[in-house]
């Protein structure tokens, strides 16, 4: 596969009628919510790993942290019990340097907003990492780091005065730490930007290039994406042209899914990444209702504008839950159909 996105990503709840570790050949799969929680590993996850690797399929772990290098981010994975290599890393730092040496000279300087990670990875890819405008950088490249401030932010925007390349590792306007949500890197970037008026070239989620540059750091041609968040993990999937699972151990709930625009509906959904092991049945929408697996789900008007889907039937609860979204979607205006209640006992059946 080319590091250009040149497909599109199959359609949503789409039919597989074998376990996706057969069907496809490398996992790329996000790490927060998805293998680990902070530094415990999520339920299963290692086993299900081991199990991923032992059938044949390759794994790469793909994370918008730019502040990690590969090195840190394994040590992490092995610490939760996953064994892991910087080889199995792939950072947003490594897609942002890979983009910056798309555009300058081999040994280029380049002015780094951000820390140990990218500059990590510029010097890997023959680039010369500095810190100052006075440098004379040929692009300047930006990442999240617990120590950028005032001067940093601010020799990026002197050096972008001039017309240079400038790459962002990601843009999440957001960062969980235990003490909640911190400013993340978009947040910084956006400062830049309010200052030159400029915006950048992002590289991660969910923007097509970290995923590319996960898929052609594996050889592989046939793969999947595994994650949790629909903004970056999803979404940036559908950019790249690639399948994904959405896994329920992290972020988002099948509620969420119940408004999610096309872009960001997954190709399969799972309890857990015990999904992988399994086939994944298609809801088929009908005149009289959606069926899927032993169950069918018809919406019904309650009020004068609001309606509700009626689910009959028994099985495994998310094909039920399958039903109920394809019911949704096909809707035409999912706002109108309030299916909350039925998507949020689905979930509690699921993960029983």
């Amino acid at each position: 596969m080319s590091r250009s996105a040149s497909s599109s990503a199959p359609p949503p709840l789409s039919a597989a009628g074998e376990a996706l570790v057969q069907g496809h050949d490398v996992g790329l799969f996000d790490l927060d919510g998805v293998v680990y929680v902070g530094d415990e590993p999520v339920a299963g996850a290692p086993e299900a790993l081991g199990r991923v690797r032992k059938l044949g399929m390759k794994v790469r772990f793909v994370t918008n942290n730019a502040s990690r290098t590969p090195d840190a981010v394994s040590e992490h994975l092995q610490r939760v019990g996953v064994p892991a290599t910087a080889a199995d890393v792939v950072t947003s730092a490594q897609a942002a340097a890979h983009l910056v040496a798309d555009r300058v000279p081999a040994g280029s300087r380049v002015l780094v907003v951000g820390g140990e990670g990218l500059s990590v990875a510029l010097s890997e890819r023959g680039l010369v990492p500095v810190f100052s405008a006075t440098d004379a950088p040929a692009a300047v490249v930006q990442g999240f780091h617990p120590d950028v401030g005032w001067r940093q932010l601010a020799e990026g925007a002197y050096a972008l005065a001039s017309d240079l390349p400038w790459i962002a590792s990601n843009v999440d306007r957001t960062l969980p730490t235990d003490d909640g949500l911190a400013p993340g890197n978009g947040a910084l970037v956006e400062v830049i930007r309010i200052a030159t008026g400029r915006s950048p070239v992002v590289a991660g989620k969910p923007e097509p290039p970290l995923f590319l540059e996960a898929v052609v750091s594996s050889g592989a041609d046939r793969p999947l994406v595994i994650g949790d968040r629909l903004d970056t993990d999803i979404e940036g999937a559908h950019k790249a042209g690639l399948p994904s699972l959405l896994v329920l151990t992290g972020v988002t709930s099948l509620v969420d899914l119940e408004t999610a625009p096309p872009h960001r509906r997954p190709t399969y959904i799972s309890r857990d990444l015990d999904g992988m092991f399994v086939p994944h049945p298609s809801p088929v929408v009908g005149p009289d209702g959606t069926t899927c697996g032993g169950w069918r789900v018809e919406l019904v008007r309650q009020g004068a504008d609001t309606l509700h889907p009626r689910l009959t039937g028994d099985g495994d609860p998310l094909d039920a839950a399958r039903a109920v979204l394809a019911a949704v979607w096909a809707s035409g205006d999912p706002a109108r159909v309030d299916a909350a209640e039925v998507l949020e006992g689905l979930e509690k059946d699921a993960k029983r």
